[in-house]
């Protein structure tokens, strides 16, 4: 499918929720299955609400809400009245807060009891509660905006793991045609599928494969209040038997690493989503052996609405991102944008009509990141094999320079992976004598000393690239995305 195979007047809500059968199942939560019926009519009310509130087409609605029913009906019912969805995690601090509010200038901002107090301490304005009473007394019933398949409809932020976020201005086809490329050209999602996710739905990679996606062939989601643990995944796996797994490699470790890993029955799941960060080929096979479950493990971002490269059910390579989705061009290009061959380093840049708009608020940075329509100039760097797999070398911010030779912390981390006593690490520049020096931090599952890290390292890379200095530590920092944070480990002097 692309852009002009598309019906002009589109809407999501409709879409994705009104055009199923009302008593399949669309969203399993810990009170129950909630069905298309259900849900449709929670989203009408609360689409009723808004505009009510004066919320009209265009404008936009920031949502600070806990996983659950409500969040979900919340989106849709503004994406039904032709609103511009954006959403924030629920554990952020008033600061942070207070950076979106002022960022998004929304029409309404939609909190729940956890975010409340915050946000009124962020000075949002137009605040509404979303809980139980809230648009209960609404009509059920509820006509769409005549929306178009190139109106803006959602912003979905950058994760801050380079900056302050940014948002990512994205029309109506971008999720429509992220669907039918990702969702059925690459995992073939089904009406039976059932979804579980690890992030939160805030997350945008979360939100269409739990809560959007599913929702295009009749299938269903299984969302939670309570943050993703590995005890409460395991829970879950176990009580409502998802056949698709929407995970990230931080909680890959945490899950394959816990004492009662080998007790776990996953053999409902198909497969299991791997995307937010690189996929070592390490703990990939440390998953297999554990879990059996196939990963597919895939690149995307917000800029271009979810996943473009990917691996394939059945054709997987270990260590790859995969190849391109189909609807996507993609190619390695150097830093002034000139192709480059296989085997060469270099930035990974897309082409695809889910690709934003711009960045908000942001021409110069916007010129720099799209510097064609419908293209994006990623900051992540890739080498290309002759199979058209590509494979992750890390982001061009993150390149150290050590003795006159550029060295990607990628390189070194995936090498630690592979020490049977390391769970996670990661690696970033440190300046000694003027001199860039790789120092890495390691979450150790047994006793290690710093001279076998550094020892395993010169036995498998160039001499120059082992970490000159180690640092053990009980956990390493995370975005409110999952991300490592890599911005934190920076800023670590001591």
């Amino acid at each position: 499918m692309r852009y002009s195979d598309l019906p002009h007047s589109v809407n999501l809500a409709s879409f994705f929720v009104d055009r199923n059968p009302p008593d399949r199942t669309a969203l399993i939560t810990n009170a129950g299955p909630v069905t298309y019926g259900e849900l449709a009519a929670r989203t009408n009310q609360i689409g009723n609400a808004l505009l009510e509130l004066g919320v009209r087409q265009g404008d936009r609605v920031l949502l600070a809400l806990n996983d659950g029913v409500d969040f979900v009906a919340a989106w849709y019912g503004a994406q039904k009245i032709g609103a511009v969805t954006a959403e924030v995690y629920t554990f952020l601090q008033v600061k942070d807060y207070q950076y979106f509010v002022d960022y998004v200038s929304p029409s309404t901002v939609l909190a729940d009891a956890a975010t409340a107090d915050k946000l009124r301490a962020a000075g949002a304005r137009n605040l509404v509660v979303v809980n139980e009473s809230f648009a209960a007394g609404q009509p059920s019933e509820l006509d769409a905006a005549p929306t178009t398949k190139d109106d803006v409809a959602i912003w979905k932020f950058t994760t801050g793991s380079t900056g302050a976020p940014k948002a990512c201005v994205l029309p109506a086809r971008s999720p429509l045609l992220s669907f039918e490329w990702y969702a059925r050209g690459v995992l073939d999602i089904q009406p039976d599928d059932v979804v579980l996710p690890v992030p939160k739905l805030f997350f945008g990679y979360a939100r269409d494969l739990a809560a959007l996606f599913p929702f295009g062939v009749g299938a269903a989601g299984i969302v939670f209040p309570e943050r993703s643990t590995v005890e409460k995944l395991f829970e879950l796996i176990a009580a409502h038997r998802p056949t698709v797994l929407v995970n990230v490699p931080t909680m890959m470790s945490a899950m394959v690493s816990h004492p009662l890993a080998s007790e776990q029955d996953f053999s409902s799941l198909r497969l299991c989503t791997s995307a937010g960060e690189a996929l070592p080929a390490e703990l990939y096979r440390r998953w297999m052996d554990t879990f059996g479950v196939e990963v597919i493990d895939g690149i995307g971002s917000s800029e271009a609405y979810h996943i473009y490269l990917s691996n394939r059910p059945g054709n997987s390579r270990q260590g790859s991102l995969g190849q391109v989705v189909p609807g996507y061009q993609a190619q390695v290009v150097d830093l002034d944008g000139a192709p480059l061959g296989d085997g060469e380093a270099g930035r990974l840049e897309i082409t695809g009509e889910t690709v934003a708009v711009e960045y908000w608020q942001a021409p110069e940075k916007s010129a720099e990141t799209f510097p064609r329509p419908h293209t994006v100039r990623s900051g992540d760097l890739v080498t290309r094999d002759a199979d058209g797999f590509f494979y992750y070398q890390g982001r061009v911010d993150d390149l150290l320079k050590v003795g006159g030779v550029w060295v990607a912390p990628a390189e070194i981390e995936n090498c630690l992976m592979a020490h049977p006593a390391v769970v996670e690490c990661a690696v970033v520049g440190y300046l000694q004598d003027g001199l860039t020096r790789p120092r890495a931090f390691v979450v150790a599952g047994n006793a290690l000393t710093v001279a076998e890290v550094q020892d395993f390292v010169r036995s498998k890379l160039a001499p120059h690239k082992y970490p000159r200095d180690v640092r053990f530590v009980e956990s390493l920092p995370k975005t409110a995305s999952g991300k490592l944070d890599r911005r934190a480990l920076k800023g670590d002097k001591t």
